[in-house]
């Protein structure tokens, strides 16, 4: 199986520069990754530089001060040298007259959104707006919406976020359970999660295999239960009904989203 990580940070400055990244790709046997720019930073010079230097490994996305009017030519700008991709907040409106001015111009550039947001951002009325009117837009949920470990049965919040995959173009992403579960102490020997929330077995129920892709979240997984368990736990706790559906959110839907150098 070519397993792709749909999501992982590389920063010079911030977090861990891209090699430490490779190093964890190539030690579990990762084929390539999308690098998605951090939160507030609207130089994505260096990503870009990764792809360049690694162009069978990585793509990326892009982010823009979406604040700026001239943000839609910011994304083509970016797009021109190379960014498959740009990452927004499920709340972001363009100011102007357009308030999906941002939005309409990935589907015109014919680039996917990748979405991080708060679960009540998720879950309101002008996220599920933004997925209507632009039916060809790939709109990813990051983090399986962001639901943490915190929403009690029967769920009343995810049932919500998972119910946006009656619309074609919504996708979702699922992480580590380090995310979705409280770090356990003392450490049991094996170490496992007891009690893991079905946020994933919901999610997969609900978007189907194709419609699902896995990513580490790195580095900051790294303060949970680290990049080969946020593979390897996953892989083993999800309910998939074939290896076909395995392929698919560990490596396929990535592929068939974002475009990488040969693919």
């Amino acid at each position: 199986m070519n397993v792709v990580d749909s999501h992982c940070h590389a920063l010079p400055h911030w977090f861990e520069p891209v090699e430490v990244l490779l190093h964890q790709m190539d030690a579990n046997r990762v084929e390539k990754a999308t690098l998605v720019q951090v939160r507030g930073q609207f130089d994505n010079r260096y990503v870009i530089e990764c792809v360049r230097r690694f162009p069978a490994r990585f793509c990326a996305l892009v982010a823009v001060d979406t604040d700026n009017p001239d943000a839609p030519e910011r994304l083509a700008h970016w797009v021109g040298e190379g960014a498959v991709g740009i990452r927004l907040g499920p709340a972001v409106r363009s100011p102007g007259s357009e308030p999906l001015a941002i939005w309409r111009k990935a589907a015109e550039l014919g680039i996917p959104v990748s979405a991080f947001g708060s679960p009540d951002e998720f879950t309101s009325g002008w996220f599920e707006q933004v997925l209507a009117e632009l039916p060809s837009l790939p709109i990813i949920i990051e983090h399986l919406g962001r639901i943490g470990r915190h929403e009690a049965p029967p769920y009343p919040t995810f049932r919500k976020i998972v119910a946006l995959a009656k619309y074609p173009n919504a996708y979702i992403k699922v992480h580590g359970l380090g995310e979705i579960c409280p770090r356990p102490m003392p450490f049991p020997q094996p170490m496992r999660f007891e009690n893991v929330p079905p946020f994933m077995d919901m999610a997969y129920e609900a978007f189907g295999a194709r419609r699902m892709m896995w990513g580490s979240d790195f580095p900051p997984v790294a303060g949970r239960e680290g990049y080969r368990n946020a593979l390897q736990w996953p892989m083993d706790h999800i309910p998939f009904r074939s290896e076909a559906d395995r392929e698919s959110v560990f490596g396929r839907t990535a592929l068939s989203v974002f475009k990488f150098a040969g693919e």
